[in-house]
């Protein structure tokens, strides 16, 4: 994909008939990234005790669907205060999906990130999403769920990709690959069992499925995940991490390679429908991705 790739709406991030919400925001990143903080708040971390009906709501996908359901409760311009407790439930995904949304209806270039942070937990590496946006001369790294009032150490809307704070999936499994990370330390949460190889591995996949503009959700499911690294096909993503890697480094033959073997297998991507897991209720569905 090249940069005009990422000017235009995926199915995802495109707004429908909310179109005009997203004209009225401000592309700069401070504002983006403060309106998707207002319309969503996390289901598990954003520091409010939702309803437990409304929880299913980080199912939403889609950001015409997201904005539905902000907008039946707050018929109002996006930059219109919410309550926490009455944003639309989602993750950090959801907040980089609408911060992309927002960027691409004005003409930038944005795609989102999948990878881990090292930053909300001490010696943690929690699965994240960050937008990756072009500013006219190289693609920043910035976190849409950091409020800049916070005391993080570091610039959150221009993360450095050498700082350690944010890696992509692929960075990752290269480096469990070549035995210098602990896999344990790599997942949803230390006091959760969703961690280790296999994860990392199917993160790669997700990523890949981002960069291609298809911003799944993280318990989306494509046929060349595993639970088991034992069971995998270990060469194949290893392939696809180190293309990522190379696009990363700005190799546009290694971008086309990546955009090839994702439209010509599909183990790697979603087809017209995809099996999703709940985080909220564990219950497994087929979802029809035609729009």
């Amino acid at each position: 994909m090249n940069l005009d790739d990422y000017r235009r709406h995926s199915p995802f991030s495109d707004p429908g008939r909310h179109g005009g919400l997203l004209d009225a925001v401000s592309p700069d990143i401070p504002t983006v990234a403060a309106t998707a903080r207002n319309v969503i708040v996390h289901y598990r971390a954003g520091g409010v005790d939702l309803p437990t009906d409304r929880l299913g709501e980080v199912n939403r996908r889609w950001v015409d669907r997201i904005l539905d359901t902000d907008q039946s409760r707050f018929p109002l311009p996006l930059a219109a205060e919410r309550p926490a407790v009455d944003r639309v439930a989602g993750c950090c995904r959801d907040h980089t999906l609408l911060s992309v949304a927002v960027l691409r209806q004005h003409g930038i270039p944005s795609r989102s990130r999948v990878g881990f942070a090292s930053y909300f937990v001490p010696g943690w590496h929690h699965d994240h999403v960050l937008v990756e946006y072009w500013n006219g001369d190289r693609w920043v790294w910035a976190d849409p769920e950091l409020d800049p009032a916070g005391d993080w150490g570091f610039a959150g809307y221009d993360i450095d990709p050498k700082a350690g704070l944010f890696d992509s999936a692929a960075r990752v499994w290269s480096a469990y690959r070549a035995g210098t990370i602990d896999p344990e330390v790599y997942g949803v949460s230390p006091e959760l069992p969703i961690r280790g190889d296999w994860f990392i591995h199917d993160y790669v996949l997700l990523e890949l499925a981002h960069r291609q503009k298809d911003e799944l959700l993280l318990w989306d499911s494509l046929d060349a995940m595993t639970d088991d690294v034992a069971t995998a096909d270990l060469t194949l993503v290893d392939e696809i991490a180190a293309l990522l890697l190379a696009a990363d480094d700005g190799d546009e033959a290694a971008e086309k390679v990546l955009a090839d073997r994702y439209a010509g297998d599909a183990r790697l991507r979603p087809g017209s429908r995809v099996e999703s897991v709940s985080p909220v209720s564990g219950t497994v569905s087929i979802v029809d991705l035609r729009r």
